[in-house]
């Protein structure tokens, strides 16, 4: 049997990111995220729904979300619905919530208060090191060019 699990949502996050590491050292970043549906009833009277969802993000995608988003700003998720379950501590029942994982990210509009510049950069939170590897890793692109030929 054929199977597809595919999500596209545009809305505003709900809240700022949640940042957090795993002890191996991945990037977390948890958001909430407000979809809005704007429909007209027979009435003729604007109607307004709205849906919040949560979203795993996650590498250096996540880092990204977690040092550039704020609440309020718009965003675009593409990812993949995940079904969380467990009992419940103090009812022992079965809980279950349905979220999102993301797969691609892309930030819509414009930082506030950036000018012809760009955003303005925030503190990046540090990253833990793990056991036994270095504080930080070099990333491709961050030695300086070879020569003064750097091509724009």
């Amino acid at each position: 049997m054929a199977s597809f699990n595919k999500v596209i949502l545009m809305g505003n996050l709900t809240r700022d990111p949640e940042l957090r590491y795993t002890p191996k050292g991945t990037a977390i970043a948890k958001i909430g995220l407000a979809v809005n549906r704007v429909w007209t009833n027979e009435a003729g009277e604007k109607k307004e729904d709205v849906t919040f969802i949560d979203v795993d993000i996650f590498g250096r995608t996540a880092e990204n979300v977690g040092q550039y988003m704020r609440k309020g700003r718009p965003i675009l998720i593409e990812g993949r619905l995940k079904l969380d379950q467990w009992d419940d501590k103090a009812t022992g029942a079965k809980r279950s919530k349905l979220g999102v994982v993301a797969e691609t990210v892309q930030f819509l509009g414009s930082a506030p208060g950036a000018g012809e510049g760009g955003a303005p950069t925030a503190p990046r939170p540090a990253k833990p090191a793990a056991a036994g590897a270095p504080a930080s890793e070099p990333v491709e692109g961050d030695a300086p060019p070879e020569s003064d030929d750097v091509p724009f």
